[in-house]
């Protein structure tokens, strides 16, 4: 029965949390300008999970305020979600997209705002609801993720829309790492206010 969990070198430690995951994001964001492409190495085979768990973090802190930034970490979300659901161990970004900078002062800021938010849903994340992560339903986690990041750039400049969508990828990250299913269906919550946010004011 195919699952989800994370695949990793046996030299590499597991990131089993959303701290640990920024623990090691914060690390790299010493550096004065830290590229995708360096965050991308430094997560190595942990597994695509820990990866795309980072830019929907960061769309969810006040990072998001970045021009285009939200759009990056959608394209960023997509193609890692589609990688993961072929089954591939680690993440193959193409250059462009690695070439993506950010100031990392910038960075550590956004990113460490968030901590606080990331060990509360650590201290309440516990193994429940586990037939969500076997065939067939596991498939539509990474479905949902990539259609949540594949619509980011779209809706960029709707308020609040983009944010939506990364808490949504974030939760299912972190219900992924942790095998909650709980969190599964807590992240419905933003995924379906985004899609009623941007009917609303389509429509209206």
């Amino acid at each position: 029965m195919a699952d989800l969990s994370p695949v990793t070198d046996t030299d590499e430690p597991a990131l089993s949390s959303m701290t640990a995951v920024l623990n090691r994001a914060l690390t790299v964001a010493k550096r004065d300008d830290v590229r995708l492409g360096h965050l991308a190495d430094a997560f190595g085979r942990t597994g695509c999970i820990p990866l795309m768990m980072l830019p929907a973090a960061a769309v969810v802190s006040p990072l998001s305020g970045i021009p285009i930034f939200s759009s990056i970490c959608g394209i960023t979300i997509f193609l890692i979600s589609l990688q993961l659901l072929v089954g591939r161990p680690s993440v193959w970004l193409p250059d462009w997209l690695k070439r993506r900078r950010i100031a990392g002062p910038r960075l550590e800021s956004g990113l460490s705002r968030i901590k606080p938010f990331a060990g509360w849903l650590d201290r309440h994340a516990h193994q429940r609801l586990g037939l969500l992560f076997y065939a067939p339903l596991w498939f539509l986690l990474p479905i949902i993720c990539a259609f949540a990041g594949g619509a980011m750039p779209f809706l960029e400049l709707l308020p609040f829309t983009s944010s939506f969508l990364g808490m949504t990828v974030l939760l299912i990250s972190l219900a992924m790492l942790t095998r909650d299913g709980l969190w599964v269906l807590v992240a419905m919550i933003p995924f379906f206010s985004a899609i009623a946010l941007f009917t609303k004011l389509v429509i209206f």
